[in-house]
């Protein structure tokens, strides 16, 4: 495992900031996976897990929701402080070295260029820890992550991972400019 430098806790767009997590932002977080498809691997079941307590704790325990020098930090609207979602860097499906950037958005801050906003963030964030490379999984049904990281230079690599049930997962990748 090589030696970063961790990714911010802050980071601060022309129409977003992205900052750690708090208590307060449970009940919003929970609001997320209240709006996740069918298909999504973690989301509300039958007897309403994960609760609005059950986040607040997660946040509580784990802040940046992620392993030590990575995270996934909460997107607000600067003018407004609203909270529209998350971005950041997990281990997720990849590795500490070669992390997986990740995102998700309320559907009210959809077709706005957010997620872009939020994601290209995070990459120039990532280039500055010293990771040279950065992945991102998505569904094969995912129209628009796949316009996000298209936008944002990652492109398809050989790997899919199969899932008849979900839709097969597509792995993207994109090598970091080490400037």
């Amino acid at each position: 495992m090589g030696t970063y430098t961790d990714l911010p806790a802050e980071l601060v767009t022309e129409r977003l900031r992205l900052r750690r997590w708090v208590p307060s932002d449970a009940e919003e977080y929970r609001g997320l996976w209240l709006e996740r498809g069918p298909r999504a691997v973690r989301r509300i079941d039958a007897e309403g897990r994960p609760t609005v307590e059950d986040m607040r704790d997660r946040l509580l325990h784990n802040p940046l929701m992620a392993e030590p020098g990575l995270g996934l930090l909460p997107i607000e609207l600067r003018d407004s402080g609203e909270f529209i979602g998350y971005c950041g860097l997990t281990v997720g499906q990849a590795s500490f070295d070669e992390p997986e950037i990740a995102y998700e958005l309320a559907q009210r801050a959809h077709s706005r260029g957010y997620a872009t906003e939020a994601a290209r963030a995070v990459v120039e964030a990532a280039t500055r820890t010293g990771r040279r490379r950065l992945w991102a999984t998505v569904r094969e049904w995912n129209a628009p992550s796949f316009r996000v990281l298209e936008k944002l230079d990652f492109y398809r690599s050989d790997r899919i991972t199969e899932d008849a049930e979900r839709g097969d997962t597509i792995w993207m990748t994109r090598v970091l400019d080490p400037r």
